[in-house]
């Protein structure tokens, strides 16, 4: 497993990691969480909103879809991986808030609640202006907002929040770190 090689090349073994924090419950984030609590031992935390992706395995648990979006997603899964399976099923063993501080992870970072992908989507902006941002954004041409929004209202008000707040990279779920500014620029050039 890629994931395992990395962590242990970066010096993790079972009882150094403190806690697995999830950015949201989709299975493309979330799909190794059961099997990395159980090797390392750790905890796994995300917000409350988004626990019943992990628990059923239920990618559209949160999200407004219409017929015709469930239907094509569960085709897509299918397809793709068939979403998380029985076995990478779990229920998280914390619940993170808005604004919360790590520091007690040993991570100088506090949670960023930014609902809009999923109603439970978080990011984490550290003390160095460094922001993981989950999938609220992405940088797979360009630095862009993501394509798939569950709830529109939340999303823009969530953008809006990380336009308040000081943020030096991205580090999207998908695609390469970027500068905020010049995803910021990218938005008003589009009249965003």
């Amino acid at each position: 497993m890629d994931i395992e090689k990395e962590l242990e090349s970066a010096g993790c073994k079972p009882g150094s990691l403190r806690f697995i924090l999830l950015t949201h419950g989709d299975f493309d984030h979330s799909g190794n969480a059961a099997y990395l609590r159980e090797k390392y031992g750790v905890k796994v935390a995300m917000h409350r909103l988004d626990e019943g992706m992990v628990e059923r395995g239920d990618l559209f648990y949160n999200r407004n879809a219409n017929f015709f979006m469930r239907v094509m997603g569960k085709l897509l899964l299918f397809f793709l991986r068939g979403g998380l399976k029985k076995s990478d099923r779990f229920t998280p063993d914390m619940y993170v808030e808005d604004r919360e501080d790590l520091s007690e992870f040993g991570f100088d970072a506090k949670v960023i609640h930014i609902p809009g992908h999923s109603a439970g989507s978080i990011g984490v902006l550290t003390n160095a202006d460094d922001f993981f941002c989950g999938d609220l954004l992405e940088n797979t041409k360009e630095p862009a907002k993501n394509s798939l929004i569950s709830d529109k209202e939340a999303f823009e008000a969530s953008v809006e929040k990380l336009k308040q707040l000081k943020i030096s990279i991205v580090y999207p779920g998908h695609g390469e770190p970027f500068q905020m500014e010049r995803f910021m620029k990218s938005q008003v050039q589009s009249g965003e």
